[in-house]
């Protein structure tokens, strides 16, 4: 017993460096993607202009390091995740279409807030698609945040920006459906995922878009927008998400919910609704409440592990 819990704790030493790795690779991801809204707010291309670019510079640059990285052409890659891969990429695509369209009908706060019901999405479709067990106190937070996203959706009816409110709820979905994809085939890899993503994103984009008048302070932004914003924060996510636990994740990803209006209202005095912070609040306290039950829970699974005889 004594040589099992001295290897308990080495492993526990040993982890103790990548999980504060991994939660700085969550956080850095999360200050990435917070920038979103700024940078669709500071661009004067059309939705559609800024969708085509962002996904073209966001493809090129996920092509290329997964290029290296795995040692093997994008197409390859792509070939071998075969109809499970085209299939979440597409739903991805969607996401990232609604994403910028959203905050082009709607205020950057409630795009970014609605949004973060995600993972809650995601889980009432496991439940209903796969069967997965959902937990009580998940059933009351996915309760608490659809009230808060009643709250802003039914002000934003009021102020015209219900269409970004609706784009901000299938983005969510989208991406939702996705992440059920993943579970049910967990060999889909989702980095060429979003490579495959960002081209589809880019290629639907295109016939609508006004590609040749776009200025070189926009072509900055938007390159900005593809390498920093989406690609850069889409593989610290996922470098960071598999050395610590998913409700770690969770926990710290939200910095880009509280950080992404902070920025826009920063650079720019784009104030929240009153509505959108009281259904903000409920839908962030649900999710941190959540969270942080979660991981009392793993970590007192994990006690209860060390202390058992032979584990």
């Amino acid at each position: 017993m004594r040589s099992s819990l001295g290897r308990s704790a080495t492993r526990r030493d040993q982890a103790t460096p990548a999980s504060r790795r991994g939660a700085l690779l969550v956080a850095c991801a999360a200050v990435c993607w917070s920038s979103g809204g700024l940078i669709a707010r500071l661009v004067t291309t059309t939705p559609w202009t800024t969708s085509l670019w962002r996904s073209l510079f966001a493809s090129l640059f996920l092509a290329v390091v997964l290029s290296i990285v795995r040692g093997r052409n994008i197409l390859a890659q792509w070939r071998d995740g075969g109809p499970p891969l085209v299939a979440v990429a597409v739903c991805m695509a969607l996401a990232s279409t609604c994403f910028i369209f959203s905050l082009a009908h709607t205020s950057v706060a409630n795009t970014l807030i609605l949004i973060s019901t995600g993972p809650y999405v995601a889980g009432l479709l496991g439940w209903l698609m796969l069967g997965e067990r959902v937990m009580p106190r998940t059933w009351v937070t996915m309760g608490v945040a659809l009230a808060g996203a009643v709250i802003m959706v039914s002000d934003s009816y009021g102020r015209g920006s219900i269409v970004g409110d609706l784009l901000a709820i299938v983005m969510a979905a989208s991406f939702a459906t996705a992440t059920v994809l993943v579970r049910s085939r967990p060999e889909t890899p989702m980095a060429p995922a979003a490579a495959l993503a960002t081209s589809l994103t880019a290629l639907v984009a295109l016939p609508f878009s006004e590609l040749l008048r776009t200025g070189p302070r926009d072509l900055a932004l938007l390159a900005l927008f593809g390498v920093g914003n989406y690609g850069t924060g889409f593989l610290l996510f996922m470098g960071g998400a598999r050395l610590i636990p998913a409700a770690q994740s969770a926990l710290v990803g939200m910095l880009e919910t509280v950080l992404g209006p902070i920025w826009v209202w920063l650079v720019l005095n784009e104030r929240p609704a009153a509505a959108t912070l009281v259904g903000g609040a409920l839908i962030l306290a649900a999710l941190l409440a959540n969270t942080l039950l979660e991981r009392a829970v793993i970590r007192g699974t994990a006690r209860r592990c060390r202390a058992t005889p032979g584990s």
